[in-house]
Order: C-alpha cells, then structure tokens, then sequence
C-alpha cells in the first residue's frame, strides 16, 4: 500500500507553500510500495564515496548515490517521489512549460536500476531528476525559449551542457518557464504562463531563469539548470532561496543555448546547496570543439576545497579580506537592500573576515553599459526569427509582410522594446555615440 502519510492535500498546500521551508530531503516525501518512509542512508567516514572531504549528507547528490549503490533505495522508486511532488505542486506554481513523459523517464530509471543489480558503473549522476530552462536545447523535447515564435519547435541535437549530464546519467524531468529569451526578471515577461514563488505563491520567483530556480526551490527536481546574461541565475536564486551560480564566461559550453546576448551569455547551475552546485557545474564545464568561445583551461575538480561545516572552527574566515562597495550603500540604494547588505557584511566580520570599504567610481556606468550591449547584441541574434530561416510563420502573400506579420505576432512586447533600442543604438548616426561607448565602458569596468 502506498504511503501517504507525506502527502498534503490541495486545498492546504498553497498555505503550505507560502509559510514553510520546502523540505530539503526526499525521506519526506512518500516512496512507493513502502509501508513508511525511509531516509537517504549517509555512509559513514569509514565509507566514502568520493574524494571530497565534506559530508554526504550536504548534497542531495552524493546521499542519492550512497542510497543506490547501496540498494536503500531504487531509482525507480526516487523518480516516482520527484514525479508525484512536481504533479502535486505543478499547478499551483508554474515551473514548467514542459513536462517528460513519465513513461520514458521510469524507463531510464529503471535502466539504472538493471545496471545496478548486474554490478555494472552507473554514471555520477545516475537518477538525478535535472530541470532544463527551455533556451537551452534538448532533442525530441519543445524548446520555445518562453516565446510564441518558437512555439513547437523541437532541436535534433542537445545542448553539449545537457548532452554531457545525461552522459553522466542524469534524467531531464522537463523545460522550465522563463521570460521570452531570457529578458526579464520576474517570468511575467513568457508567452505561456508566469510562474510563482514557492515560498509565497503571490510572489514572483525572478528571472528570466524563474522557473529552474523554483522548481529546485519545491523539491521538483535535484538540481536544474539556467542561464545568465545580466543576473539571470545569481537574482532567481536569492528569490527563491537556493544556490545559483552563475560560471565565467567560457568555462560552460553555449552550444545549444539561444544567443540572448552572445558576449554576456552563459549557463549556469541551480541547487539546494553548493556542494550539488559545485558537482553540477563541474558535470557541464570543459572545452566543447562547437563553441569557439570555449575556455581550454584544465577542469579544477570544484568540490576538493569543500569542507564539512561540522569542522570548521568558529571564525573559519579568519584574516580573509573582503572589500565593501561604497557605491552600494550610497544614497539612493534602497533602504531594505542596503540593510541585506550591511548585514551580510556583519556576518561576515563575525565569521574572521576583514571589511574595508572601497569605491569603484564606474559602478554607476555598468547598468546602462549593460542594457545597450546586451540590446544591441539582441536585436542582432533575433533577426534570425522572421518566419522563414527560423520561426512559425505568419501568413502572406508579401515577403515583407509576412516579416514583419511573423515578427509582430511571434514575439512579446519586452523583446519587441529590446530589439528596438538595440537597432537604435547600431544605428549608423548612433553606432559611436552609444554601442561604442557602451563597449569602452565595459573594458574600463573589467
């Protein structure tokens, strides 16, 4: 008989939703054909099962791994708790603008399964349930990149990002929702749906990468994966209250990601913790020979340097200097932030760390740099969607109309803007008074 002692019903869940913590361990979630739940066994010091040197019980990972190779616990059965959590939660919050048939992610579950009986290796992420932002390709699956002009398509090939986790054996339980192309903040600006704050459902979960970050945040899936432009990782992850990160630019392959903003684009990682952070970039990061942009530096193994937070000593950042921004604590900085601010630099101080206050006189120009870079670099990338090289197609009898009828109803008014001040600003009378600025700045800021 199946457990439901877990199980919340409907009518309580969006109370649940808007004044709990989602819980962070899957032993509270029901598992099927059980009569109680279980928890993940953590292996014991005596038993490692990697390199690292903190806990397993500080990555959802690392306790999945233990519990099958271990048999406490079947993937299959790991699958069906995910799945019965996203059904129930779905509705009320919107993460996703596609879901996996059930059916085909049971069967790779059940492959790792059959793997493990016969002894065989499994990958390091065999039955980790991954969320994919739909601007990052995936074979056989839609990939709108949250606009109507994309609506239907389905890419021959994946990602290299999420090629590789599947190599790994992860499991792609869906697409997450998003702003059009990644422009936006709060996901109100997709042309499906808007997705909701797990922690307060009448609160938005940020953007564009909402829907990766909330769907971590509702326990959905194990980790997911974003991509940030111009915060679109680091913003969703403090919403939502999760790990995101947001990795240098090359490190990560952006094959398969939908160019936004080809010079500020990367993909990034979401968890509910750093150590499954740190074990996800490090499944997706390397050269990648269809990416030019691809760093060839060496891989640093990103977990070696975590440590168990049960050895640190009370002040473990003792010495460590850390500058503090006068420009983001000047006047005209919201009150609440700059309370977040000096109270993130308070702990700090109590943890050994040594504040100085710096200033950085440019700071101001970076907003404004930003937004014509990354205009500029869109309008250019979306010209690709007219109807007839990419894109549903309107119809006309005119070329001319059936750009622009294909144009107008494909795309959202946010993108519609965004194109047009970056056509503004490459304009021949405007190249060098704004895009050339914008670009002197930028090298002066970095």
């Amino acid at each position: 008989m199946k457990n439901t002692s877990w199980v919340l019903s409907f009518p309580c869940f969006e109370k649940m939703l808007s004044t709990i913590q989602p819980p962070r361990y899957l032993s509270r979630f029901p598992l099927r054909g059980r009569t109680k739940s279980r928890p993940f066994h953590i292996l014991s010091s005596a038993q490692p099962v990697t390199k690292t040197s903190f806990a397993a019980d500080q990555s959802q990972i690392l306790s999945i791994r233990d519990s099958l190779l271990n048999r406490h616990l079947s993937a299959v059965e790991l699958t069906h708790s995910y799945l019965d959590r996203l059904k129930q939660t779905e509705p009320h919050i919107n993460c996703f603008l596609h879901v996996s048939d059930p059916d085909k992610v049971l069967k790779q579950a059940q492959d790792i399964d059959d793997k493990i009986k016969r002894n065989e290796e499994v990958g390091p992420l065999a039955g980790v349930l991954v969320a994919i932002k739909d601007n990052i390709c995936t074979a056989d699956m839609p990939s709108t990149g949250g606009s109507y002009i994309l609506e239907g398509y389905r890419p021959p090939f994946d990602a290299t990002a999420v090629k590789r986790l599947k190599d790994l054996g992860a499991i792609v339980v869906g697409k997450t929702n998003l702003d059009e192309f990644g422009m936006g903040s709060t996901t109100e600006a997709s042309a499906f749906k808007v997705t909701a704050n797990p922690w307060d459902l009448s609160r938005v979960p940020g953007g564009s990468s909402g829907g990766s970050a909330a769907s971590v945040s509702a326990r959905q899936c194990v980790v997911s994966l974003g991509s940030d432009t111009g915060g679109s990782v680091r913003q969703p992850a403090s919403f939502c209250g999760v790990v995101g990160l947001k990795p240098t630019y090359g490190r990560v392959s952006r094959f398969g990601l939908m160019a936004y903003a080809s010079s500020l684009d990367v993909i990034g990682c979401f968890g509910s913790s750093v150590a499954d952070t740190g074990i996800l970039l490090h499944a997706i990061s390397g050269h990648d020979s269809l990416d030019a942009t691809s760093s060839k530096r060496e891989v640093p193994d990103f977990t070696s340097q975590f440590t168990s937070a049960s050895s640190l000593k009370s002040r473990p950042l003792e010495g460590l200097r850390v500058g503090l921004i006068r420009e983001t604590v000047d006047a005209g900085v919201d009150s609440g932030v700059k309370s977040a601010i000096e109270g993130a630099a308070t702990h700090l101080e109590q943890l050994g760390c040594v504040l100085k206050e710096v200033s950085l006189p440019s700071f101001s120009l970076g907003l404004p740099a930003y937004y014509i870079l990354a205009s500029s670099e869109s309008s250019s990338n979306l010209s690709r969607y007219d109807g007839v090289r990419y894109g549903n197609q309107a119809s006309s009898d005119e070329l001319n109309a059936l750009y622009e009828e294909s144009r107008a109803k494909g795309f959202g008014s946010e993108v519609k803007m965004r194109i047009l001040m970056g056509t503004y600003a490459l304009s021949a009378g405007y190249y060098d008074a704004y895009y050339k600025r914008a670009q002197q700045v930028s090298f002066l800021l970095q």
